[in-house]
């Protein structure tokens, strides 16, 4: 299983040499997931089938690119066949091209009898995307650098038991645009002096994302206000570079009042819209 993470803090404390930003977020996976299955294929060539017909199965695909990257490190040339089930979307702020290739890093670490040790793997994740490294764990945690440094919480820093509801439009947000959106929005000063901040327990939500996106994305920030006015919402806000919008609902809100919610998003923002109730991933939440 892959499962897809929400970000509920996201601050960026500047440029790196390296051209990415030094990020500070809080990471935490959901229930939300896709499945592959990755077995031996003839021959040595590395084939992947999936069932989202958007979603490129060539080289570009991070699954594709983590089975070669695998195999370059370890020396491998066996063949290798990669199936697919994608429920979770992209462009999403969700994840799941990442969690994917996590994936793909641990079940071939597996199927060969792990000539990798954890280390390695971290550092291979790393070399893929800057979320990749956190999905090679199974809870919550800080993320720095550029994602690649992690820390599990603290003690005291813990996800209270809540219900989720994930809706996205749908458009795409690209991350690299974000990014790109948010240094010239900072460097004109454009960016809030502090972004808005909610609470979830003690831990608090923030991401410096949403100005440079609801600036151009005009819908997301209406969807997020309307999401807020609700009665059975505890807090709503973006996740990643979005263009998903995660609603955290109050504790013990009856499926009724779900369901009521989940038509209300539909009635009021359009039958196009991927709405998704879900909950902390497994090991997550009190």
């Amino acid at each position: 299983m892959a499962p897809a993470k929400i970000n509920l803090s996201l601050r960026i404390l500047g440029k790196r040499p390296d051209g990415f930003h030094e990020l500070e977020t809080l990471m935490a996976p959901i229930q939300l997931a896709d499945t592959l299955e990755i077995s031996h294929g003839v021959g040595k060539g590395v084939t992947l089938i999936c069932n989202d017909p958007e979603l490129t199965t060539g080289e570009d695909n991070l699954c594709i690119k983590a089975a070669w990257a695998f195999r370059v490190v370890t020396g491998l040339d066996h063949g290798i066949s990669i199936t697919l089930l994608k429920k979770i979307p992209h462009g999403a702020g969700l994840g799941g091209g990442s969690s994917d290739a996590a994936a793909m890093l641990k079940g071939l670490n597996e199927l060969f009898d792990h000539p990798l040790v954890h280390e390695e793997l971290e550092q291979l994740a790393a070399s893929l995307g800057s979320d990749v490294p956190f999905f090679l764990g199974n809870g919550p945690a800080w993320c720095r650098g550029r994602g690649e440094i992690i820390e599990h919480l603290k003690e005291d820093e813990v996800l209270p038991g809540r219900t989720l509801l994930l809706i996205k439009p749908a458009f795409p947000v690209p991350t690299a645009w974000a990014y790109k959106q948010y240094a010239q929005m900072k460097e004109s000063g454009k960016l809030p002096v502090e972004p808005e901040k909610q609470f979830l327990g003690g831990l608090e939500i923030v991401n410096e994302l949403e100005a440079p996106v609801f600036h151009k994305y005009l819908l997301l920030p209406v969807m997020k206000t309307w999401l807020r006015r609700q009665p059975g919402v505890e807090s709503a806000f973006m996740t990643g570079s979005g263009s998903s919008i995660v609603a955290v609902l109050v504790p013990k809100t009856a499926a009724e009042e779900i369901a009521d919610l989940k038509q209300g998003i539909l009635s009021e923002f359009g039958e196009t819209m991927w709405v998704c109730e879900t909950g902390w991933g497994m090991g997550d939440g009190e």
